[in-house]
């Protein structure tokens, strides 16, 4: 009897499988381990755990509403409102993260007079926001599907009540598809394409122009939200809540 030579392609796949195990166990161990370094008032062991497995590109609400935590047992403002802000965005109906959030944003110094965001945008975003970009992705495809075959029946049916009733679903399932697509594009950008950012400086002076010599706007002070419009070298052209705009250093702040 031959002795069959091992397939290579198996053992890579064997290997992928192993790696991913031994990767999830030593998440879930970091993340225990954590948990046990903050209830024993451990804030920066714990926050030392879980950002080794954020920077490993590991995202869930809870993981960036524990470092937020921790940021914010540490006193690190900015910190606990970057990690609320971005765990908001994974969860934003969670009311927790959404209290929490309100107070570490009551303990900035930077007051400003905001700018109403209309019903519909505010409301638009929160249903984006309440799946996950895969989620709305499959529910698209899915009802896209659905429409082709409503479709279908509308098209070779020979009965006129199955033709209405096609006709009807189709243009539903159309509607949801389109809905589900426009979803998807609003989250994505949301989510991993965002231009809101945290001022993580002291303070920081908006400039006039992106250079150290431009005339002084205003004061930005650490932990004020702000959104970048523009990027030109090493400085981010910035908007406060309240419309007013002004360079800043690349460094001064956190993407969200």
């Amino acid at each position: 009897m031959k002795f069959r030579k091992l397939n290579i392609i198996h053992v890579f796949v064997f290997l992928l499988l192993l790696t991913d195990l031994y990767s999830q166990e030593s998440v879930e161990h970091k993340y225990l381990k954590g948990v046990q370094d903050y209830s024993e008032a451990g804030y920066q062991q714990a926050l030392d755990e879980w950002l080794d497995i954020y920077n490993t590109g590991y995202r869930s609400a809870e993981l960036a509403y524990n470092i937020g935590n921790a940021y914010f047992k540490l006193n690190n403002i900015p910190g606990a409102i970057l990690f609320y802000e971005r765990a908001r965005l994974l969860k934003p109906a969670d009311e927790d993260i959404n209290y929490n959030l309100g107070v570490a944003r009551s303990l900035v110094v930077d007051r400003f007079e905001e700018i109403p965001e209309l019903f519909f945008i505010r409301w638009f975003d929160f249903m984006a926001l309440l799946i996950p970009t895969n989620g709305w992705a499959k529910i698209c495809l899915a009802t896209f599907i659905l429409f082709l075959l409503l479709l279908s029946l509308y098209i070779y049916s020979s009965k006129y009540r199955l033709k209405v009733i096609g006709f009807w679903t189709a243009l539903l399932f159309l509607i949801l598809s389109l809905s589900s697509l426009a979803f998807t594009i609003r989250n994505k950008s949301l989510v991993y394409d965002s231009h809101e950012a945290v001022i993580f400086s002291p303070s920081v002076s908006g400039k006039s122009s992106p250079d150290a010599s431009g005339t002084d706007l205003f004061v930005l002070h650490e932990g004020t939200t702000v959104i970048i419009e523009d990027e030109v070298g090493e400085w981010y052209e910035i908007r406060l809540s309240d419309g007013n705009k002004g360079w800043v250093p690349s460094n001064s702040l956190d993407i969200i």
